[in-house]
């Protein structure tokens, strides 16, 4: 009987998009395609963490970001928190992102991250990245719901991706949602229509507490401790 660990590296290694063309200028982000690694890393990291057949409850985030998973392939992973938190080794770019730092300070706090990732799965309605390009051809993260052109073209996929994230054998009473804006609204809307899961619970994203609300982290990590303890209930 596959483990999750295994049905997490089969996700990661299927994962491609064949849905309706996006806009001018975004394109995907595929770091299963892109990065040498990524792969290999993921295998690494699911044995280590899910190989087991326990049921974890689904967060999900926005959409990989080019400095975290875009590189790892591992959501909310950046790979300096790779190998100082995980201790699994990379060789490359190593990167800094601010929601990584936030979200492995979340975990020390919950007991870290083999009890953590023994409770949770991350990914996100959708789990490859986006980028815009400018005139010079400088890319940027772009965001699933930032143009309702690229909601429209990946609606589809997101119905899909979360129905297959279920089939992996998440707990479909709780789900916690990081965002509380357009994520969640988008979510909110797709749940009451699919009834994918009993229960939505927004969190602010780590992204705009590092960017915005560095000065109160503590208070945010003491939020998302109090709203994991709900599937203790």
């Amino acid at each position: 009987m596959p483990t999750f660990a295994d049905k997490a590296i089969r996700f990661n290694k299927v994962l491609d998009y064949t849905g309706a063309p996006l806009p001018p200028g975004i394109r995907i982000m595929n770091p299963f395609k892109e990065s040498a690694q990524a792969l290999a890393l993921t295998e690494i990291f699911y044995k280590k963490y899910y190989n087991d057949h326990h049921q974890r409850h689904l967060i999900l985030g926005i959409n990989p970001g080019r400095f975290g998973a875009g590189l790892t392939g591992i959501p909310f992973t950046d790979p300096k928190r790779l190998v100082s938190v995980c201790n699994i080794p990379y060789s490359g770019k190593v990167t800094h992102e601010p929601s990584s730092v936030f979200i492995y300070d979340m975990i020390a706090a919950y007991g870290g991250p083999e009890q953590f990732y023994k409770d949770f799965y991350i990914n996100s309605p959708f789990p490859l990245g986006f980028t815009s390009s400018d005139a010079q051809g400088k890319e940027t993260n772009y965001n699933y719901y930032d143009s309702k052109t690229l909601l429209h073209a990946v609606s589809g996929s997101i119905i899909e991706n979360i129905r297959t994230l279920i089939k992996m054998g998440v707990n479909t009473d709780i789900c916690f949602c990081l965002g509380t804006g357009k994520n969640e609204q988008f979510l909110r809307k797709l749940n009451a229509e699919y009834q994918f899961f009993k229960k939505l619970i927004p969190l602010e994203h780590p992204r705009y507490i590092m960017q915005y609300k560095s000065a109160q982290k503590q208070f945010y990590i003491d939020k998302y401790i109090q709203a994991f303890k709900e599937i203790a209930k």
